[in-house]
C-alpha cells in the first residue's frame, strides 16, 4: 500500500500532449454491489473490502486547450495481471456511474482497469458542452467525445501499470456496452494493436443515423397531432407476439425469429381492448397503428425511400416496461404530447441545430430528411465508428465478441447484422476474430437474457486460444418460468429440436440457420 505514490509513476509518453498532473488516492475497503446492469458482458459480483491505488492522470493538448483526464484503479493485492478498460454510456465518454460500476466490477475480480472522461467535465449534460457558441459545435471536444482521444486511455493505463507493477499487463481489454460497444468498434478500427481483447456489445455505431432515428415516431405524431395511448402500442405489440411467438417453435411470449415476423397492425384498428395499466377499456385507433408500424419499419424520407432500420416486432415502444420508448407519450388528463429519447432530440438541437433552444416539436417530414442527412454528413467521420475493414485488428491478433438483444428498444439490431456482413467482404473469415450473439428477449444492453459468459469466453479465446461457440443464457418467459438457453454465432441461432421435450432444457436446442 506504500507504492501507493504518484511519485512512483512517470509521465507517459503521448504524442503532442503535455502531462499537467498525476495524482494518487489509496482507496481501501472498498465494497459496492455491483449488478449486470452495470458490467456488461460479466455476471455481477458483491465487490468487498476491496483496496486499490487510484492513479489519475490529466493532460492536454496545446494546441486545444483541453484537459484530459484518465483514471485507472489498480488492486493492491490481488491484481491478476491483466488490465480490464470500461468504456462509456449514453452521451457519457467515461468516468460517470455506469463507467465507475464497471470499473467496481474490474476491480473486485483483480483487474487493473481505467476509464477516461475525454476532457469532459459534465459528459451528461450535453448542452454545457457541445457547443462553443451558437451556432458553432466544440470541435475538439466532439471529437474526444467521438473518440479521437481513446488510444490515449490504452497508453495512460499501460504506462501506470508498468511503472506501478514494476511489469506491463499480460493481456488487455476493453469492456462496454451501447456507447461501451462503439468506443470498442472505433478501437478495432482505428487503434487495432490496443487492446488483445474487445467486448463491445449493443454498439451504438453509426450513431449519425440511428440517434436522430430515434425521433422518428415522435416527428410523425407531431406532424399528425395524434399520440396514441401508450396502452395502444402495448396492445400491438403483444398482438405481434402472439402472431409470431411460436415461429421458432416454442410458445413462450418471445419472439425469437423476428425476421420470420411480417406482423400487420391495421386490421386491428377498431377493436376494444383492455388497458390493464389504467383499468379502463380503449378502442385502438389507426394513429396507433401507423406509429407502430414506422417504429417497425423504420425511417423513410419524403418519397418512401428508406433512410435507417426500425425495431424488432415485441420491442418495447412506449417505454412502459422498459422505461425507454421511441413512441412515449405523457398524458395530463385528456391532454397527451410526446416524450421522446432525450439522447434524439439533443443530438437534433445541439449536434444537427446547434441551437439548444431548438423547437424539436416543429420539425416537418421534410426537415427531418435534411436532419437526417445533414447528421450524417458531418458526423460520420467523428463518430460513426461504420468502418467495417477490421483487416489490421485480426492481423495482429485481435479478439472481438458482442451481444445485442432482439428487442432493443434504442439501437435496431439489423445496424449490428449489417456490419458483420459488411466485414466478410474485408475479412471472408470473420469468425476467426469477431463473435457475434443475437439475444431473445434482451432490450438495450441489459434485462431479460442478458449474457453473462462473454467477456470470460473473449478471455479464453484470447489466451487459450478457446474459440467460443454456444452461450448459456437465462429466459424468463410470459409465464415468469425462467429457462435455460443458448444463443450462438451470427448467424446461426439456438434452434429448439423439434420434439425434445422440455424448453426448459439447455440439451433441447442447438445451433443452426434460423
Amino acid at each position: 500500500m506504500s507504492n501507493c505514490n504518484s511519485s512512483i509513476i512517470d509521465p507517459p509518453t503521448l504524442s503532442g500532449a503535455v502531462i499537467l498532473l498525476i495524482s494518487s488516492q489509496l482507496v481501501t475497503n472498498y465494497s459496492r454491489q455491483v449488478t449486470p446492469v452495470y458490467y456488461p458482458n460479466h455476471d455481477g459480483l458483491d465487490v468487498k473490502n476491496s483496496s486499490f491505488c487510484n492513479i489519475t492522470v490529466s493532460y492536454t493538448h496545446p494546441d486545444q486547450s483541453d484537459v484530459v483526464s484518465v483514471e485507472a484503479w489498480l488492486p493492491i493485492d490481488n491484481w491478476n495481471g491483466r488490465l480490464q478498460v470500461a468504456g462509456g454510456s449514453g452521451l457519457g465518454p467515461g468516468r460517470v456511474d455506469m463507467s465507475y460500476g464497471n470499473m467496481a466490477g474490474a476491480v473486485g475480480e483483480g483487474y487493473a482497469t481505467a476509464s477516461t472522461d475525454a476532457g469532459i467535465a459534465t459528459p451528461l449534460d450535453p448542452y454545457s458542452w457541445v457547443l462553443d457558441s451558437p451556432g458553432k459545435i466544440d470541435e475538439v471536444l466532439v471529437r474526444h467525445w467521438g473518440g479521437d482521444i481513446l488510444n490515449d486511455m490504452a497508453v495512460i493505463a499501460k504506462s501506470v501499470i508498468q511503472d506501478f507493477y514494476g511489469r506491463p499487463p499480460d493481456y488487455s481489454y476493453f469492456n462496454g456496452c451501447s456507447q461501451g460497444g462503439r468506443q470498442g468498434f472505433e478501437l478495432a478500427q482505428n487503434h487495432p494493436d490496443a487492446y488483445d481483447g474487445i467486448a463491445a456489445s449493443a454498439p451504438a455505431i453509426h450513431w449519425a443515423q440511428w440517434a436522430p432515428a430515434m425521433f422518428w415516431p415522435q416527428m410523425l405524431m407531431n406532424t399528425m397531432n395524434e399520440y396514441p395511448h401508450g396502452c395502444e402500442l402495448d396492445f400491438l405489440t403483444t398482438l405481434a407476439v402472439q402472431e409470431c411467438d411460436g415461429d421458432d417453435g416454442i410458445v413462450d411470449g418471445i419472439i425469437s425469429s423476428p425476421k420470420r415476423c411480417s406482423f400487420n397492425p391495421f386490421p386491428h384498428v377498431g377493436v376494444n381492448f383492455t388497458c390493464f395499466l389504467e383499468g379502463r377499456s380503449m378502442e385502438l385507433s389507426r394513429a396507433a397503428a401507423v406509429i407502430a408500424n414506422a417504429s417497425w419499419t423504420g425511417p423513410t424520407d419524403s418519397d418512401g425511400n428508406f433512410i435507417w432500420y426500425g425495431l424488432s416486432y415485441g420491442t418495447d415502444l412506449s417505454g412502459d416496461f422498459t422505461g425507454t420508448g421511441i413512441a412515449a407519450i405523457t398524458c395530463t388528463n385528456s391532454t397527451c404530447k410526446g416524450n421522446p429519447v432525450p439522447l434524439a432530440y439533443q443530438w437534433i438541437q445541439l449536434f444537427v441545430e446547434k441551437n439548444p433552444d431548438y423547437d424539436y416539436t416543429t420539425i416537418t417530414r421534410e426537415r427531418y430528411d435534411e436532419i437526417m442527412r445533414v447528421s450524417g454528413a458531418e458526423y460520420d467521420s467523428i463518430v460513426a465508428s461504420g468502418n467495417p475493414n477490421l483487416t489490421e485488428f485480426y492481423r495482429v491478433g485481435g479478439k472481438m465478441m458482442t451481444y445485442h438483444g432482439l428487442y432493443d428498444q434504442v439501437i435496431p439490431i439489423q445496424a449490428t447484422e449489417q456490419y458483420y456482413d459488411d466485414i466478410r467482404k474485408f475479412v471472408p473469415d470473420v469468425q476467426e476474430f469477431y463473435r457475434f450473439y443475437e439475444v431473445p428477449g434482451l432490450s438495450h444492453c441489459f434485462g431479460n437474457g442478458q449474457p453473462t459468459t462473454v467477456f470470460d469466453a473473449l478471455r479464453a479465446w484470447v489466451e487459450n486460444g478457446t474459440v467460443p461457440s454456444s452461450l448459456p443464457i437465462v429466459l424468463t418467459d410470459v409465464h415468469g418460468e425462467k429457462n435455460n438457453r443458448i444463443i450462438c454465432p451470427y448467424p446461426e441461432t439456438g434452434v429448439y429440436i423439434e420434439g425434445c421435450g422440455n424448453p426448459a432444457d439447455v440439451a433441447c436446442f442447438t445451433c443452426a440457420a434460423d
